[in-house]
């Protein structure tokens, strides 16, 4: 419920206020606006509005009609700016004014690879290195990836070049392993509702890039998002990857109506991937933009050197 506050309220009436939604294990959230001033609580317990209204310095309650709360619009109407620091001391914020680029091999092969990529994309304005150390392929004799010696080696180009590491969590057993080396934790489409996973991952506090699972409505999506903000992260960012329909002369279809209903629905920032949308590197560019158009906060994108030889996702993956 959203708990609006009258002008003039003093301190010790706004304290008050918190400590007995506080005792009720309900989690707050203030905001302050050129109008006005609301708490936004969250919590399992029901309570009545009219018990809320007549407390000292309440204005009206609104109940946050939206299955997701902490994740809903109607719950914090500023958009929400995650940032993301580098090992040089500055701050990379996603869902500010600049639009943020995310690049990298979509896994990670060699030392000489990814830190060939890793200069590429730091030079042409990234800033965010992504590459998979750990890689859930549909086939079980596909390439899986490099495990803790990818991660070391994602770290090692990351910090050369100034570029926090994005990279894919499979499994809650391995959060202990890569918080040592991950600056965020990616979740992918096929754990989008692995709700033990995102409750593990959410727990860490630290940034989560969560993808919209490729047969999931939008309001689904938003429910995987609730399930990370509800077990202890605020920095939740949402990617746009494509859904499955009927058409197959790409991969998935990118859905960029997505993105519009998105930022109506919910204040977290959101990003589009379309290397793995579209999975053909001459449509990145243009999708990539177009993405951009519709309001995306940034792009991710797959990146080699040679993608002919990659050993997945080469034909997404588009030149440095």
């Amino acid at each position: 419920m959203v708990i609006v506050l009258k002008k003039d309220i003093s301190d010790s009436d706004k304290n008050s206020l918190k400590d007995f939604l506080a005792q009720k294990n309900f989690k707050l959230n203030e905001v302050s606006g050129e109008e006005e001033t609301i708490l936004a609580a969250v919590g399992k317990m029901h309570m009545d509005p009219v018990e809320l209204e007549t407390k000292p310095g309440v204005s009206r309650v609104i109940p946050i009609s939206k299955p997701y709360k902490q994740a809903s619009r109607e719950f914090k109407r500023e958009n929400t700016i995650v940032e993301i620091p580098n090992c040089r001391g500055q701050v990379i914020r996603v869902g500010g004014q600049r639009v943020v680029a995310i690049a990298g091999p979509c896994a990670v092969e060699s030392r000489e690879q990814i830190f060939e990529v890793a200069g590429a994309v730091a030079s042409s304005g990234a800033s965010m290195l992504r590459g998979r150390a750990y890689k859930p392929r549909s086939s079980p004799y596909a390439y899986q990836g490099m495990g803790e010696e990818g991660l070391k080696l994602l770290r090692e180009a990351g910090d050369k070049f100034g570029l926090p590491v994005v990279t894919e969590i499979v499994s809650g057993e391995l959060i202990p392993l890569m918080s040592d080396y991950v600056d965020v934790f990616q979740i992918g489409s096929r754990n989008m509702q692995d709700f033990d996973l995102l409750k593990k991952v959410g727990a860490t506090g630290k940034p989560v890039i969560l993808k919209r699972g490729y047969t999931a409505t939008l309001e689904e999506f938003l429910m995987s998002a609730e399930y990370l903000l509800a077990s202890g992260t605020e920095n939740v960012i949402l990617c746009e990857r494509g859904i499955r329909t009927f058409e197959h002369s790409t991969r998935n279809t990118l859905d960029l109506s997505a993105i519009p209903v998105l930022r109506r629905l919910t204040h977290l920032p959101i990003i589009v991937d379309p290397s793995h949308a579209l999975g053909q590197r001459d449509l990145v560019p243009p999708m990539g933009l177009a993405a951009i158009a519709s309001g995306a906060d940034g792009i991710m994108v797959d990146v080699h050197s040679a993608p002919e030889k990659a050993l997945a996702g080469g034909a997404a993956s588009i030149l440095p």
